[in-house]
This record gives structure tokens, C-alpha cells and sequence, in this order.
């Protein structure tokens, strides 16, 4: 059976403590509640983790988040030998905020990434330090200083980044909304989430179910750490913190 876990980080990315109560618990010892704050793996992105504390004061340590048997399941995984809450039990919940918060940097830089190489996407992975954004690219005629120029002057003029739903009939009659070349976006749910940057979203928009910043200067600096050639058309591009190296 499956069960429906309201993702409140869809509509407050920056909501790091809340309250819930436990549905169910699995048959791997995996947590399901109401509503959540956690993240859970997808899209690159990978779940949140943090700790569910009891009415007593004591923890359980969540390694992970996930999906269950669907997309409205929420299934918090607790580290090895936690005592397991009660169904019924009411628990507040603490997302790991500095990872979540370097998570969300990171995810919108590679939305960035992919305005100053528009080219469609075959594949992605978002990481706290260093993350990656394949693409596919017959021949690349700049190189990662450039690209890592352009990144940071977008993220320096600190353009608003918020969400809109459509519909997905509104996607359909919109394909060149989706980047990716061979993931498409989740239909059945009758509405589609998108990730709008700079004002009416002229910067970049395109369908995403991340966590995201506000605002492009908050994530700070980023440079392209390597550009590989990964087949006859597919370059990878790893993306870190910092300033570009000199």
C-alpha cells in the first residue's frame, strides 16, 4: 500500500525544521509521514538528511530520503540500529541544513550552467562540493574560463529565482521548455512545476522538481573545474565552489 507524504519543500525550499505524523513504516524499517521537509532522491539531486526527534528529546538519525512504491510516497531511511517511532507519533522534523543549503546552490548554478551552454543535456548529478552536467556537443569552441566567466556574471547580477505550475498540456505545446535529451519530465499528475530565473523568467526556465535559491548571488562563486570528452559528442562538465582557480 501506498501512501501520500505532502513534500512541503516544493512551496519552501528553506523550511529546515517542521512537525509531523508518523503514517506507516515499511518493511525495510523506512519512516513514512504526513508531510515532510525532506528532499527525497531525484532528478539528479540527491535526498536530504538530517534527524526526526521524539516528544522525549531523543533522535533518530535519517540517512536518507526517498521514493516509496510512488512519486507521493516519501520514505525517510534512519541510519543503522535507530529505534523506530510509533505510528501515530508525532515527531519534529530537522533537515541537515548546510547540506541541503549547499545542495541548492549547486542546483541552480547548473541551471545557469545549461544558459551558458545551451546545448540538451544527457545527463546530470548534484553533489554538496562538485557536481556534473553532461551535454551533448558536436564540437566545443570555448573553453572552461570562458564558461566560468559567463557562469559568475550571472550569478553576480543576482537574478530572482522562484516557480510556476502549468499544465501539462501547456508542456506539450512547449517541448523546447525541457533540456534534457532523454529524461522527460514526469506527466500523469496534470500540472508540471517550473524553475523560473530573472524577472518573467527571462534568464532560464525550464520544468524541475529541485530545491532551488532564491536569488543567483546566493550561490556564491563557481567555476567549471574540468571539461571532459566522455564519447564522440558528449562532454562532461564538472562544476565546483570557489573562485576559478588562477
Amino acid at each position: 500500500m501506498a501512501y501520500s507524504t505532502k513534500p512541503l519543500f516544493i512551496d519552501d525550499a528553506y523550511l529546515a525544521t517542521t512537525r509531523a505524523v508518523v503514517v506507516a513504516i515499511n518493511g525495510r524499517g523506512g519512516i513514512i509521514l504526513d508531510q515532510t521537509n525532506f528532499y527525497a532522491t531525484s532528478g539528479g539531486q540527491p535526498g536530504d538528511s538530517g534527524h526526526l526527534e521524539r516528544a522525549d528529546g531523543t533522535k533518530v538519525e535519517i540517512a536518507l530520503a526517498v521514493y516509496g512504491e510512488s512519486k507521493e510516497e516519501i520514505v525517510h531511511v534512519p541510519q543503522a540500529d535507530q529505534l523506530l517511532p510509533e505510528i501515530g507519533e508525532k515527531l519534529t522534523l530537522n533537515i541537515d541544513w548546510q547540506r541541503r543549503h549547499k545542495l541548492m546552490r549547486m542546483h541552480t548554478a547548473l541551471h545557469l550552467l545549461t544558459v551558458v551552454a545551451p546545448y540538451p543535456i544527457t545527463g546530470a548529478s548534484v553533489s554538496e562540493d562538485v557536481s556534473r552536467l553532461d551535454f551533448d556537443i558536436p564540437e566545443l569552441t570555448t573553453d572552461k574560463f570562458e564558461i566560468s566567466r559567463k557562469l559568475m556574471q550571472l550569478v553576480t547580477e543576482d537574478h530572482p529565482v522562484f516557480s510556476r505550475w502549468i499544465t501539462d498540456n501547456d508542456l506539450e505545446a512547449n517541448p523546447g521548455l525541457v533540456k534534457s535529451k532523454n529524461v522527460r519530465p514526469p506527466k500523469g499528475q496534470g500540472r508540471v512545476r517550473l524553475v523560473l530565473i530573472g524577472e518573467e523568467g527571462l534568464v532560464d526556465t525550464q520544468p524541475c522538481g529541485g530545491t532551488h535559491v532564491l536569488k543567483t548571488g546566493e550561490i556564491g562563486d563557481i567555476h567549471i573545474a574540468k571539461i571532459e570528452k566522455k564519447g564522440k559528442q558528449n562532454r562532461r562538465f564538472r562544476v565546483a565552489f570557489g573562485p576559478m582557480p588562477e
